[in-house]
């Protein structure tokens, strides 16, 4: 599975996770919402173990920028808010950090 799509279903898993207790916490949802909530949290950390990688610390590092842009996606998919371009280029900044972590020095360092 390549980095970018384990990254696209990790911010996914992480988002809808944190969701769930937002929506218990902040929404009024019942308790219901945890169980869901914390087995997709257990979802994102299950599949950043399969980033190509080198360390953990590499890997969750390039995966941050991802979920900056993730979450400005769910932010308008989910919550029904358009980014603004200042979103947009925060989000933008943090793909191009991600991918200069994450790719940048090539081979095992």
């Amino acid at each position: 599975m390549g980095t970018a799509l384990v990254y696209a279903g990790a911010a996914l898993a992480e988002i809808a996770g944190c969701f769930a207790f937002w929506g218990w916490r902040r929404l009024g949802w019942g308790a219901w919402a945890l169980l869901p909530g914390m087995a997709s949290l257990a979802l994102f950390a299950w599949l950043l173990t399969l980033s190509e990688a080198s360390a953990a610390g590499r890997a969750f590092a390039a995966y941050g920028g991802v979920y900056v842009a993730a979450s400005l996606a769910w932010l308008w998919a989910v919550e029904g808010r358009l980014p603004d371009r200042w979103d947009l280029a925060g989000g933008a900044i943090c793909l191009l950090g991600a991918g200069v972590v994450l790719w940048g020095g090539g081979a095992e360092r």
